[in-house]
Formats: structure tokens, sequence, C-alpha cells
């Protein structure tokens, strides 16, 4: 395993898709998704130079944060966070991707110790087996997390299914984009809406070229 060599590669890639899509420098946060490697891994990455680390369960996390939390990095849990759990992890975590119900918001509301910057989980394809809201569902979400002093709206987070042919990548990224864009316009407190968690490593092009903000890469960095 090329750690640097694969670095080089994913931002090449990225820095390509982002000047495709006619975006600013810069416009695009990498982050590495170290679920499948451990914390010695984790930490030569961000001696390399990422700059974001992500997990998607809790031990795992929490795991690594503890080795590694003299180095200086950003931390995100992407993966489905049980109400039970929120207590042991939250005031560790710097961006939280998968917001998929109120009672989730409302027990981060009462653990966390600060606002802690969210992306609501919005199941744009409406899978079955995927978690998050409907599009039908965003509103009336918003309403009740808005009265939340602990939760930070940034954005939104979705996730494309795995067997989409590009053009529906793409169309469901698109949508997430446009509600993301309808959402920051009403300009509500706690609630900015500027960010897009969306693209993998199988479709992170397709995501920077509808407007991700932060692609979460996994594989691609440790074949």
């Amino acid at each position: 395993m090329d750690l640097q060599k694969n670095k080089r590669i994913v931002f090449d890639n990225v820095r390509l898709a982002t000047e495709a899509a006619h975006r600013p420098e810069h416009s695009v946060s990498i982050i590495a998704v170290t679920k499948y490697v451990d914390s010695t891994i984790a930490g030569q990455l961000i001696d390399i130079g990422i700059e974001h680390i992500a997990e998607n369960r809790v031990d795992k996390f929490l795991d690594k944060y503890e080795a590694l939390k003299d180095k200086s990095v950003t931390w995100h849990l992407i993966g489905t966070l049980q109400r039970r759990k929120v207590k042991d992890v939250i005031n560790f975590v710097d961006y939280f991707h998968a917001l998929d119900s109120v009672k989730l918001a409302s027990e981060i509301e009462k653990r966390a110790d600060h606002p802690v910057k969210c992306f609501l989980q919005v199941n744009i394809s409406e899978e079955d087996s995927k978690h998050g809201f409907k599009v039908s569902e965003i509103e009336a979400a918003i309403e009740e997390i808005g009265k939340m002093e602990n939760i930070q709206l940034v954005g939104l987070m979705t996730m494309a299914p795995a067997d989409a042919s590009q053009e529906r990548i793409a169309s469901i990224f698109r949508e997430a984009n446009q509600l993301r864009k309808n959402l920051q316009s009403k300009k509500r407190k706690n609630m900015p809406f500027t960010e897009l968690s969306m693209g993998m490593s199988g479709d992170y092009s397709i995501a920077i070229q509808e407007g991700s903000t932060f692609v979460r890469i996994g594989t691609s960095f440790f074949h």
C-alpha cells in the first residue's frame, strides 16, 4: 500500500473534477474514511497531509480519536448513530454526517456541550435499505430541529444506490444540491446549509460535478 501515491492520485482526480465543473480551487474537502485500517495507518495519512478523518462506527471513532488526538485533524462521524451512544462520542466530533431523525437530534441537543455541525441525511432515492429523511419530511424535521441550540445544520448528506447508472447517480446528487440551495435561501438561524456531503470512491467525480463540498474516500486510499 503506497499511501503517498494513492493520496496524490485522489487529490489529482478531485482537482481535475473540480476544474471540469468550473468550480473554485479548494471548494471540495477530501475526507479519508479509515474504517478498514488501524490508527497507525490513519496517523500516517494525517502525517502526509490529510486534514479530514472519518469513521462510521462509534467504537472505531473513539479508538482512533484517543490514539491520534494530539494530531491536527478534523474528525467526522459518518455512520448511523444510535441514540444510546450519543453521549459517548458527540463532544469529540467536528462534523456529524448522519442526522436521520428528530429523536436523534433531541438526544444530541441534550448531550452536546457545544453546537455540533450536522448534516441532515436525506434519502433522495427513497431506498428502503437506506436511513435518512425523505424529501417530503425535511421541512417538518427542520421546524423541530430549529428549536435546538446545540445543532448547526451545515448541509445535507446523501448516497446513491450501489447499482445505479451514472445518469441516475448524477440525478440524485443534482436533486440533493437543489434541495440544499432551497434550504440555504431560507436563511434560518443555525442552518447555513452551505455544504453537501456526497460522493465516495466510486462516484466522487460525479458528486463534485453536481456540487459536493465533502467527498468521503475510503478504498481509493488503501488499495
